[in-house]
């Protein structure tokens, strides 16, 4: 039988997890043939495969799914992971400033943008849900477009001007619709 998987998310994130009468927890469940052990108190959530599961990537797939819950996503957004084309990435911000209260916030400012534009346009031009918690920039998307995403996240994070990765993100969405493009004759 498959290993119990572990881990811990905010406690403030748990309801979420748990949702309306369970009906979250349910429904990751019934998707995942898995058993969610979730202890309020301290947010640690234990992941229990089912004995009879079919996919061996299950119980990887829901700790991904409660992952990005308890990284602030909502429950719809986070059960596309279950979608073996979709990934999570989680960029620490602390990585990249220290732990400056003031750093971080001005550096989230940059990634949401003025009136949430910033985080509005990198999800147009490549698709990718961006979730902004705590001390964490989290993506979920397809694989080649969430490192398109995290690329610009970083790049803003670095210091780059917005016109700049906006610039970028356009050159990304033309060269991804000539691939697609590339693909779609070579198919027929």
């Amino acid at each position: 039988m498959p290993n119990t998987e572990y881990l811990k998310i905010p406690r403030e994130r748990v309801g979420v997890l748990i949702g309306k009468q369970g009906e979250v927890k349910n429904e990751i469940e019934k998707l995942t043939q898995t058993k969610l052990d979730i202890d309020s108190e301290t947010g640690t959530v234990s992941i229990i495969p089912d004995e009879n599961m079919k996919d061996p990537l299950s119980a990887w797939k829901t700790r991904s799914v409660v992952k990005a819950i308890g990284r602030g996503f909502n429950p719809e957004i986070s059960l596309r992971l279950l979608d073996d084309e979709v990934a999570l990435d989680i960029i620490k911000l602390t990585d990249y400033l220290g732990k400056s209260k003031k750093a971080m916030a001005r550096q989230k400012g940059r990634i949401i943008g003025r009136e949430g534009r910033t985080r509005q346009i990198i999800k147009e031009m490549t698709g990718v849900d961006i979730s902004i918690y705590g001390k964490t920039v989290s993506l979920i998307g397809n694989i080649e477009s969430v490192m398109i995403a995290k690329e610009a996240v970083e790049m803003l994070l670095s210091g780059s001007r917005h016109k700049s990765v906006y610039s970028f993100l356009e050159k990304k969405k033309q060269d991804l619709k000539m691939k697609d493009f590339q693909e779609t004759i070579h198919l027929k």
